[in-house]
């Protein structure tokens, strides 16, 4: 447990960096590592590994997004009027993903993720643009938007910033005032998603074992323990980096992850 603890808090410090700078919750790194790592400690057997990492990924970006969130209202980049139906719809698709997703194989589950995330890779390399021209729809529409694209996060065990900043940018919304409003959003994807995952694996997995439901917590403990740092950091870049290098940087990130996901 203490390797994995030491592990696991040199990477929420990537994570947080990541989670300020881009919006998102830290899952595109969480994920991958803690399939990797949980299975090689001989934690959990390896066709477990995929939902855990995904339940434990979920929990820690409750932390590492309000860590972000507090950052970028202090910036002027969260704008409320789109954030609050983006959070509603978002954490609700989340709840319901959360409790289904346990019945998917980790196969299929890691399948979705990178073909998922290269397409999303993809839009984000293409287009030139730093924002879109449609205009922004009225609140049902978006947060039914937001519900689509926050139960799929939710599925993925991502905070939703890789889904919905791009959603947000082609709406017109800016590069920084997406990434805010995306950030916000995983506040909500990540607390119901939790709660679903929680009470999908209690059946499956004890406390005593260092786990509630499917999160394994001393994974959990090492990534907040060093993310909620550097989420500011991270923040601070937004406001001095060109969108349009934010964007790039976000598009090649997303191409690595979705690379390392298929090809596993």
């Amino acid at each position: 447990m203490l390797s994995i603890f030491l592990l696991t808090a040199a990477l929420g410090a990537v994570v947080g960096l990541l989670a300020g700078l881009l919006g998102i919750g830290g899952g595109l790194i969480i994920v991958p590592v803690l399939v990797v790592l949980l299975p090689f400690f001989d934690v959990i057997p390896a066709e477990h590994a995929m939902v855990v990492a995904i339940a434990t990924s979920l929990a820690s970006i409750i932390i590492t997004s309000v860590s972000s969130v507090r950052a970028h209202h202090k910036r002027n980049n969260v704008s409320w009027n789109i954030a609050l139906p983006v959070m509603l719809g978002a954490g609700l698709g989340a709840l319901l993903v959360g409790y289904l997703a346990h019945n998917l194989s980790g196969n299929t589950l890691q399948l979705i993720f990178g073909v998922a995330v290269g397409i999303l890779a993809l839009r984000m390399l293409i287009s030139r643009s730093t924002t879109g021209k449609a205009a922004l729809p009225g609140l049902i529409p978006l947060g039914s938007f937001a519900a689509l694209l926050g139960s799929f996060a939710a599925l993925l065990g991502i905070g939703g910033g890789a889904l919905i900043v791009p959603m947000l940018n082609y709406f017109s919304v800016d590069m920084r005032r997406a990434i805010g409003c995306a950030a916000a959003s995983g506040i909500a994807i990540a607390v119901f998603g939790t709660v679903g995952y929680v009470s999908a694996g209690w059946q499956h997995y004890q406390l005593n074992a260092g786990f509630i439901g499917y999160i394994y917590l001393p994974a959990l403990l090492g990534v907040i323990s060093t993310s909620i740092f550097t989420t500011s950091i991270g923040a601070s870049l937004t406001q001095k980096l060109p969108v349009m290098t934010i964007k790039r940087v976000f598009g090649i990130f997303l191409l690595v992850v979705s690379a390392r996901m298929v090809l596993a």
